[in-house]
């Protein structure tokens, strides 16, 4: 019986046929999709961003996570130049290590679905908008370093998501894969976008806290509640259609 948890979009914007690939690697976003951490990182904006006197609503910040600073803050302050753009994320970033990395904890069932994913014999990559520290702290928290074939971060690109550059590179990094040969698993909508630029398929978890419309207007192709869901369902689900071992 189907996950009553899962949802399979209807009008596949993008739409991609899996009926003759081969998924061999799998993307994977970290803040809100690996790691529980999204809400650390509102509240640490808020601190970066009531340094200069300026206060958002939390749901507006909320709404732009996912995001590297490139990103979020021109969205939200379209008038600051590079300058503040870098200072503030500085800030944000000194913040959130101080404060709320070391209290960020897996989802669970995180490390059993990278598990899961290296034993269907499809490459498990790692790809956030996170800084490389950021990044590798949780290669330890999720205890992965032995199941992950590639990482890209923030230090690696010009532009963060939804710009296509993170998944663009991590891409790379497993050449002479293909777009059609990956896929995507993120929280945010702005994974799903970046994907999409890439050519690559994109599924979502609710575990980042956008709602399901925002995750299938961005283009997801499935929706899981957590990455629990996604483990219980995966053979069912479009990371298994057409995965194979060896």
């Amino acid at each position: 019986m189907p996950d009553a948890n899962v949802r399979r979009s209807s009008g596949g914007r993008p739409r991609w046929d899996f009926s003759q690939m081969a998924i061999r690697a799998i993307l994977f976003d970290i803040d809100g999709t690996l790691v529980d951490s999204n809400d650390m990182h509102v509240l640490a904006w808020e601190q970066a961003f009531a340094d200069i006197d300026v206060r958002f609503d939390r749901q507006v910040v909320h709404d732009q996570i996912g995001k590297g600073t490139d990103m979020l803050v021109p969205s939200l302050l379209p008038d600051a130049d590079q300058a503040e753009q870098e200072r503030l994320g500085k800030i944000q970033g000194d913040v959130f290590k101080s404060r709320f990395l070391h209290q960020v904890r897996p989802f669970a069932g995180a490390h059993d679905l990278l598990v899961h994913v290296a034993n269907a014999g499809q490459k498990v990559v790692l790809a956030s908008s996170a800084s490389q520290a950021e990044l590798d702290h949780y290669l330890d928290l999720l205890d992965v370093r032995d199941l992950v074939s590639a990482t890209t971060s923030a230090d690696d690109v010009e532009q963060t998501k939804p710009a296509p550059d993170i998944f663009a590179v991590a891409l790379e990094k497993v050449s002479p894969l293909k777009a059609d040969e990956a896929l995507v698993v993120g929280d945010t909508p702005y994974d799903i976008e970046a994907a999409a630029k890439c050519g690559i398929a994109a599924v979502g978890l609710r575990s980042g806290g956008f709602s399901d419309q925002s995750l299938f207007e961005a283009g997801a192709i499935e929706l899981y509640d957590d990455v629990a869901s996604l483990l219980r369902g995966y053979n069912r689900s479009t990371l298994a259609a057409a995965s194979v071992v060896g």
